[in-house]
């Protein structure tokens, strides 16, 4: 729908309210509120008080909303239209032009039309209304991750994707990337909300805390006892909304492949397909080690859903943390970005150790040791004891290995059955703990000496 059309239409609202057309000023604050301009720029541009233009707005929401049997306001207008377009209700619109004399007699309509930005697809962002930002985490040093955000803000302005998930091993910088994301496109939503799943575990608790958020901004004098408050979905069918869920594998079960619910979580399930399923015009971003069940790895351009699993900083940006950490003077600093693939946490720990300790990086190189600082071995810890004992399994095989292997290979060893194998290889891949090249699997090096340092330190407790 673009600017002149919604104008029409919101012209035989009100006419048919108060038989009388939009004039002047209510056209420039739809015209306005459609390309996301403040009310103290309209009033600049009629020369009049801000607040004489926030009256004339506040009546104008005032009969659309009782014409249209809905909350109009500032903030929705816009989507309000787009769902009139293609409701019962305003099935008049599509032939407004031939069924109705729009102009009236005797009177001329105010100047609806713009030449150079007639198009509501292009809206002025402004400041989103309402932020449940307080769980973010502050966004510190940010390194290049150019493409992965174009790649995100494309899915979610342009091709309006539902639900989305990044993931990734443990530092790779998920939670900084949809830091980065959401500080750059909030202003294209009404709703801005960041929720950290161990804050929110139960369905309940998650569902009530962001309706909460959604009734009062609704209707801000209302006490809580009286709002009436609708399902999420209408929330998010009703307004446009950013909600990120971060931590989301704490919804799922320690020791089962990966996105398996937890009893008490499986309603999530319902959710997340719902969000994915039904029409509206919101997104979900999920960030964690592992996404749900239902969220495949690999989407397809035409659907609403799409995972994007993150991996290593390029050389450029992995040696901009190297020079923050003091390590300015290593000869061949590709190969220790290589060696822990560019993982932000990985390379921040290491160049720690080597600066406290006064170990030459360049010494370092020459004998391919991989250093396992604590912080880093307490993160793969974590990870590794979510996985499977059937996973396990497998990443005792591939840290044995030497160069990567195929399927064949690991079933060589009989210890899996073909069909366990195969469900933990692709568990393993969901978690990000598997490299595959074409047919080949094989673990990170640093992954594979934790595996080895691991398996050390149990076999000397086993013999004591």
């Amino acid at each position: 729908m673009n600017l002149k059309e919604a104008l029409k239409i919101a012209d035989r609202i009100v006419f048919e309210k108060t038989g009388q057309h939009l004039d002047d000023l209510q056209a420039a604050i739809l015209r306005g509120t459609l390309q996301r301009e403040t009310y103290k720029h309209i009033a600049k541009d009629f020369d009049c008080s801000e607040s004489s233009v926030r009256q004339v707005g506040s009546q104008l929401w005032q009969i659309l909303s009782e014409e249209l049997g809905e909350n109009v306001s500032k903030t929705n207008f816009r989507s309000a239209m787009e769902r009139l377009q293609n409701s019962n209700i305003l099935n008049f619109a599509h032939n407004v032009s031939g069924s109705f004399n729009i102009c009236g007699e005797g009177r001329q309509p105010p100047d609806i039309s713009n030449s150079h930005n007639d198009e509501i697809s292009n809206p002025k962002p402004i400041k989103t209304p309402h932020q449940d930002l307080s769980e973010m985490p502050e966004l510190g040093n940010f390194f290049d991750r150019t493409s992965s955000l174009q790649t995100l803000t494309t899915w979610i302005l342009q091709q309006n994707c539902r639900l989305i998930t990044i993931t990734g091993i443990s530092g790779i910088g998920k939670t900084s990337l949809a830091v980065k994301l959401v500080q750059q496109i909030k202003h294209e939503f009404e709703y801005a909300v960041w929720y950290t799943l161990d804050e929110f575990p139960t369905i309940d608790k998650f569902q009530s805390n962001l309706t909460q958020l959604f009734s009062q901004s609704e209707n801000p004098d209302s006490s809580p006892t009286n709002q009436k408050r609708l399902p999420l979905i209408k929330y998010l069918q009703n307004h446009r909304c950013l909600v990120v869920l971060d931590d989301v594998h704490n919804l799922f079960s320690s020791g089962e492949f990966a996105g398996k619910y937890k009893p008490k979580y499986e309603e999530y399930r319902s959710l997340f397909k719902q969000i994915e399923k039904l029409s509206h015009q919101s997104c979900f971003l999920l960030l964690g080690w592992e996404p749900p069940k239902e969220v495949p790895q690999l989407t397809s351009e035409n659907t609403p859903i799409r995972t994007l699993q993150l991996t290593g900083l390029d050389n450029a940006a992995a040696r901009e943390i190297l020079r923050d950490k003091g390590l300015t003077e290593i000869d061949n600093c590709e190969a220790l970005i290589h060696r822990y693939q560019g993982n932000p946490l990985w390379l921040k720990s290491v160049a720690t150790l080597i600066q406290e300790l006064g170990i030459g990086a360049t010494e370092l190189l020459i004998d391919d040791t991989i250093l396992l600082p604590e912080d880093v071995k307490d993160v793969l810890h974590e990870q590794y004891d979510r996985t499977s004992e059937l996973e396990k399994q497998v990443m005792s095989l591939l840290a044995t290995e030497n160069q990567p292997v195929n399927f064949a290979k690991l079933l060589q060893h009989g210890q899996i059955s073909s069909s366990d194998l195969l469900n933990a290889l692709q568990s393993l891949s969901r978690r990000c703990l598997l490299e595959k090249e074409a047919s080949l699997y094989t673990l990170s090096p640093v992954l594979k000496q934790y595996i080895k340092t691991r398996r050390s330190h149990l076999t000397n407790i086993d013999s004591e």
